[in-house]
């Protein structure tokens, strides 16, 4: 596995469309196997839940290669929009971030908790990294790490 050298920047306003044709390409694959894909929806939900504060884009030699969000909410924080670029799946990026925000919120002494979908090939990702199924329905799996 070769190394890549990344960093987090803060999201801005520019960083909405590109994050929202990311997240369609992403998602497609686990949302046309749920029967749940749309091609407009799919974007419009990420613009309609856009809030930059919380939001950072990964960035790999310079360059735009994902994004993640940890939300601060009453029961913890929420691990959110987290996408990486298909071309760098694979090569410990994923890990390597999650690692690092996780390293903060086990600082901060905070819950982190996700949905991802059921049959995602990223569940195994967030397993790995010491999270557990708290509940799941037909279409999520929701999970926590405290």
């Amino acid at each position: 596995m070769d190394t890549l050298t990344w960093t987090l920047r803060p999201a801005t306003a520019d960083d909405v469309e590109p994050i929202a044709e990311l997240r369609a390409v992403v998602m497609r694959p686990d949302l046309e196997r749920l029967g749940r894909f749309d091609e407009q929806r799919v974007r419009q939900r990420f613009r309609d839940a856009f809030v930059a504060e919380h939001l950072s884009v990964i960035v790999v030699e310079g360059r735009f290669a994902g994004c993640v969000a940890l939300r601060p909410a009453e029961d913890g924080h929420w691990l959110e929009h987290f996408f990486i670029d298909p071309a760098l799946q694979g090569r410990g990026l994923g890990s390597a971030v999650l690692r690092t925000l996780l390293a903060r919120a086990d600082a901060d002494g905070v819950t982190v908790r996700l949905d991802v979908l059921q049959g995602s090939q990223a569940r195994r990702l967030y397993e790995r990294h010491g999270f557990t199924t708290e509940s799941e329905d037909p279409v999520d799996v929701f999970m926590v790490r405290r």
